[in-house]
């Protein structure tokens, strides 16, 4: 863990390929890791917390209510693999929470978390995912907003729809 953090404290970029709406190859925006956090946002602009929230509570896009749980009364089966989101906006920074997004391998090469906005090194992957990032940098800008709107880590936070 050490190593990995020495490495992105000096400040990496990450550049990969997505294929495109046309189907031809195009370019991830570069991300710079300092420490451990992209503090940048992916698109220049803040992401939507209510689009964020609809992607973390979609059991087809965001998935992330498979391995998490949090404050959301109206989803049923919420995961224990990973952290309990309750708090998590209380816990994380913004550029925390999307390094964690993008590609939590940079903190934990072991992580079962999914690298939502990268292609380096990934196996098994759906053919409907290949060439291309599981959610797009809108999308992760959203699901930070989200996120950081949880601050209370007694999970009263309301996640409002």
């Amino acid at each position: 863990m050490r190593s990995v953090l020495g490495r992105a404290a000096c400040g990496v970029t990450l550049l990969a390929t997505a294929a495109g709406a046309t189907g031809s190859p195009e370019p991830l925006r570069p991300v710079v890791v300092v420490g451990d956090a992209i503090p940048a946002s992916l698109t220049g602009t803040p992401g939507d917390p209510a689009r964020g929230r609809a992607i973390v509570g979609d059991r087809t896009r965001g998935l992330c209510l498979l391995c998490h749980a949090g404050p959301f009364p109206e989803v049923r089966f919420q995961g224990n693999l990973g952290p309990d989101l309750s708090g998590v906006g209380a816990r994380r920074s913004a550029g925390e929470l999307r390094l964690r997004l993008v590609d939590g391998r940079r903190l934990d090469p072991e992580t079962i978390m999914p690298a939502y906005y990268s292609l380096d090194g990934l196996a098994r992957v759906g053919t409907a995912w290949q060439g291309r990032p599981i959610l797009e940098p809108d999308a992760i800008e959203d699901v930070v907003a989200f996120l950081t709107t949880l601050r209370d880590a007694a999970g009263t936070d309301r996640a409002e729809p």
